[in-house]
């Protein structure tokens, strides 16, 4: 199959091909990378957000102290729920995960948007209650890996010598243990959750 794997090539795919919003940030809270889902919820085009503190774009400014920012990225995972404002002023509810991880060097937090809302604070999918609780198996992992890698059922049954039923049973599973809604809110959850392995 001619294409390398690793955590590079499987973030660089779901990121950028994600329908849900996404963003990298540094230690200081500024914005280092945005997809094009985040982009066109806040109605701003990329060259706007980028090396800006992302609190410029959250109703009523920062979410967390310095000390509270510090102690998240060092537990690693943290999530919540926080409006976004878009180019035009309106707020868009977002619920959203992060996870820290060091590149380079360097931390950065990859925040995912779970879960959006333009009716107001009440989103239309909440996520399933106790969500997070849900552990990937190995092979869960492994086949949702695969998934944001853009390969198709039949190509990740054929990889992974399993059929293309037991694939589909894969991806069910992983979806209703993370609380996603489709094959890339999968992908996006696994990553922002740290469920899928470099």
């Amino acid at each position: 199959m001619g294409r390398s794997n690793g955590w590079p090539e499987l973030f660089a795919s779901a990121f950028g091909q994600s329908r849900n919003a996404m963003v990298l940030l540094d230690e200081r809270r500024r914005i280092v990378n945005a997809n094009a889902a985040l982009t066109a919820l806040v109605g701003r085009a990329r060259s706007a957000v980028i090396g800006r503190p992302v609190f410029e774009i959250v109703a009523r400014g920062a979410l967390a102290s310095e000390r509270e920012w510090q102690a998240n990225m060092d537990a690693g995972h943290f999530t919540g729920v926080v409006s976004l404002v878009d180019a035009r002023g309106a707020e868009i509810p977002v619920q959203w995960g992060a996870t820290t991880e060091v590149v380079t060097g360097r931390r950065l937090v990859l925040v995912v948007a779970l879960s959006t809302s333009r009716w107001g604070p009440h989103f239309r999918h909440p996520p399933e209650p106790g969500f997070r609780e849900g552990t990937l198996s190995a092979r869960e992992r492994e086949v949702v890996r695969l998934v944001a890698l853009g390969d198709t059922g039949p190509e990740i049954a054929a990889e992974l010598g399993i059929s293309h039923d037991t694939v589909r049973t894969h991806v069910r599973n992983a979806m209703a243990k993370v609380g996603a809604r489709s094959r890339a809110h999968l992908v996006a959850k696994a990553i922002g959750d740290g469920l899928v392995d470099a």
